[in-house]
């Protein structure tokens, strides 16, 4: 056996280190991986502007290139009842960032008109319009009613009538129920009763055609009241038209006014009843209590603008312009606005 020193032993040692380290694989120096950022928990989900990058490349195992997410160009509201973005079923997270909301639509334009003068010289005040039994007549019933008049003419009383053309009335029963005229002097607050005899029996009729107006047109009641006026030479008239139907409770009947006709010079109006004029009206009359009769906008004008179709009368004219510019809902109920109407309220005792 040989004598082996101390060199040759720590020269053996060196070569088997250096065949182990030769014998591993060598690997490409790693990057230097970036530290990733740290975010909080966020509600909200990011979708990149393409699903994918236009090109791919192959990072080294154990690396990952850092996610940062990219907001998406919204063009358009997220319909959040379906979970649909944009027409994608799939989608189903929430937007990020400010939602462009659709702009709102616009006020469609408001009609501001100003209303007509026109003078009635008869009319029948329909509140006061009722039914009365006949005493010297049992089982009919006769007509009464309080109307006022500039000039003398004459009221007629109809049943079952039907409106024709420039506002002519036909009685279509006038067999069975004549009609009944009877003439007026002028006068204010003047009392009509239909004359004893000519009321209306009701046992002789269907119940349907006294409680409803006829397929036809057919009233049950109608009242036609003229005026003649003296300085007139061509005849004209002024004629107001009632046409009612009646209502049955506890086993009696009423009348119920469905509308009022207001023929003027060849002209035909329907006479619709406008809430608040009074107020404005009986301005003169009330003290110092002013409520109501203000604007309800700017609560110092008077009321002189009328909101149709609901009739309220509620505004000055100055903010009625205002208003129809902003929105189209009236102040008082918030019912759609078709058009605005001003009224001048005349108080002088002269007209």
């Amino acid at each position: 056996m040989g004598n082996f020193s101390s060199t040759d032993v720590n020269e053996r040692r060196r070569n088997a280190i250096r065949q182990i380290y030769t014998s591993q694989p060598q690997h490409p120096p790693h990057p230097s991986a970036q530290p990733q950022p740290r975010y909080n928990a966020d509600p909200y989900a990011y979708a990149a502007s393409t699903p994918y990058p236009a090109q791919y490349y192959q990072y080294p195992r154990g690396y990952y290139p850092p996610q940062n997410p990219v907001p998406m160009q919204y063009q358009a509201p997220y319909d959040h009842r379906g979970g649909s973005y944009m027409g994608n079923a799939n989608w189903g997270g929430y937007p990020y960032g400010a939602m462009m909301h659709p702009a709102p639509e616009p006020v469609p334009y408001i009609e501001h008109q100003q209303a007509v003068t026109v003078k009635n010289d008869v009319n029948l005040k329909k509140e006061t319009l009722k039914l009365a039994a006949d005493a010297s007549n049992p089982g009919k019933f006769s007509v009464n009613f309080t109307f006022d008049a500039n000039v003398a003419g004459r009221m007629t009383v109809m049943f079952f009538a039907k409106e024709g053309e420039d506002c002519k009335l036909t009685p279509m029963k006038e067999n069975m129920q004549p009609s009944v005229t009877v003439p007026f002097e002028q006068g204010t607050g003047q009392k009509f009763q239909q004359p004893p005899g000519s009321g209306i029996s009701f046992f002789m009729f269907e119940e349907s055609e006294l409680l409803n107006v006829g397929e036809a047109g057919i009233y049950p009641l109608a009242v036609k009241a003229e005026a003649f006026p003296a300085n007139s030479n061509d005849g004209s008239q002024n004629t107001q038209i009632t046409l009612a139907v009646f209502e049955k409770e506890n086993e009696e009947y009423h009348v119920r006014v469905v509308k009022q006709i207001l023929w003027v010079n060849g002209m035909r109006y329907e006479l619709q009843e406008i809430y608040g004029i009074r107020n404005s009206v009986n301005n003169n009359n009330v003290g110092t209590s002013d409520a109501g009769k203000d604007c309800v906008i700017c609560l110092t004008e008077p009321q002189d603008t009328t909101v149709l179709p609901c009739r309220h009368m509620c505004m000055c004219n100055s903010c009625a312009k205002v208003l129809r510019c902003q929105t189209n809902r009236c102040p008082i109920c918030r019912q759609s606005i078709e058009r605005l109407l001003e009224i001048k309220v005349n108080n002088s005792t002269n007209e």
